[in-house]
């Protein structure tokens, strides 16, 4: 029986493609260590939102040379993906069974409907799909982490991406100011202030700040409402696969060979995509005692070092010119939206007696 040939690509292959992307890689893991200092300096915003407005930067002070592209590119289409596995890491099954039923019908109306409505408020505004959808779905689930996950599911242009990490961070800000004051206007306990500011902000680190500036017993509410949403990335990204493979499918479906369309070229991305099966092994692992909290802590931090570089990669292909062309309308988009998630999650929150 003859042996069959590797399919590996030979040692002096991967020597040159890793040549060829070494400059790009570097210059983004350079724009992310500074933001991470920044980050210790300024403490706001997150490295995360400093990855992508220093890639921004770097792009649009022509930094970023044709020689880094490759690096650029393999940041995007693989780092990314390997943060949002590492994401798993964070959540666990345990987290889940604490928030209750009533928590969890909470939170799976909040996220549902917001994701729909801000998707319908886009179309309604004449915004793109892709951006209506980064922007649902980053102010539904976790922010930018969750729009960096459902990025290769789209076709969204980098400004689009770029636009829609800006406004959660925008808003996320905002909550940490506005959600205390509304928590101290209604005099709510520590508990439920904590289940509403989980439920209404975008990001994890958002969400302790925003609990933490109104009490510290707020926390932990807090806490285990927003890594519910989390959960959530996973059903999510898979009704999108499942979505966009069986539009491609009908697109290319009894169409001959030589009708002006390439039928090969037409994705069908399978309904459960690898980084997510990655990502739900992530969330299994984490729910048992396998992993010390130390570890734990290191692979959290791993992970906002990939989501970070990937980030800054997306920010440094953005040009201001075609920022302008955006408009903006996406800020309405997105000032409606927190507007909406912040008084959904208030009130589910109080009608399920959520955190009392």
């Amino acid at each position: 029986m003859p042996i069959a040939k590797s399919t590996l690509p030979p040692f002096s292959k991967v020597l040159s493609e890793a040549r060829l992307i070494a400059p790009g890689l570097a210059l983004a893991i350079a724009g992310v260590v500074v933001a991470f200092q920044t980050h210790r300096v300024v403490k706001d915003p997150a490295p995360l939102v400093l990855a992508v407005l220093f890639g921004f930067v770097a792009g649009n002070l022509r930094i970023v040379r044709s020689v880094h592209q490759p690096g650029i590119k393999f940041a995007v289409k693989k780092l990314l993906r390997i943060g949002v596995v590492l994401l798993g890491f964070r959540l666990s099954l345990k987290q889940l069974q604490q928030v209750g039923l009533r928590g969890l019908i909470a939170v799976v109306l909040v996220v549902s409907v917001t994701f729909f409505f801000t998707r319908w408020f886009a179309k309604k505004l004449g915004l793109s799909p892709d951006l209506g959808l980064l922007v649902a779905t980053g102010y539904s689930i976790c922010g930018a982490s969750a729009i960096a996950a459902v990025q290769p599911l789209t076709s969204a242009e980098d400004e689009e991406v770029t636009y829609a990490v800006a406004l959660v961070t925008l808003c996320g800000s905002l909550s940490i100011l506005v959600l205390p004051a509304i928590g101290h206007l209604l005099d709510m306990k520590p508990g439920p202030f904590g289940a509403f500011a989980g439920a209404a902000v975008h990001d994890v680190a958002q969400v302790v700040a925003t609990a933490t500036s109104y009490s510290a017993d707020s926390t932990a509410s807090a806490t285990v409402i927003k890594l519910t949403r989390v959960v959530l990335l996973a059903p999510l990204v898979m009704a999108l696969s499942a979505v966009r493979s069986r539009k491609a499918r009908k697109a290319s479906a009894g169409r001959p060979p030589h009708d002006g369309v390439d039928v090969a070229a037409v994705s069908h991305p399978p309904i459960l995509p690898l980084f997510l099966a990655c990502f739900l092994v992530a969330i299994a692992i984490r729910s048992t005692s396998w992993l010390s909290d130390g570890l734990v802590k290191n692979i959290k931090l791993t992970e906002q070092y990939f989501l970070a570089t990937a980030l800054f990669a997306l920010g440094a292909n953005v040009s201001v010119a075609k920022l302008r062309k955006v408009g903006g309308r996406p800020l309405v988009l997105g000032l409606v939206s927190w507007v909406a998630v912040a008084s959904l999650a208030l009130v589910s929150t109080k009608l399920f007696n959520v955190g009392g």
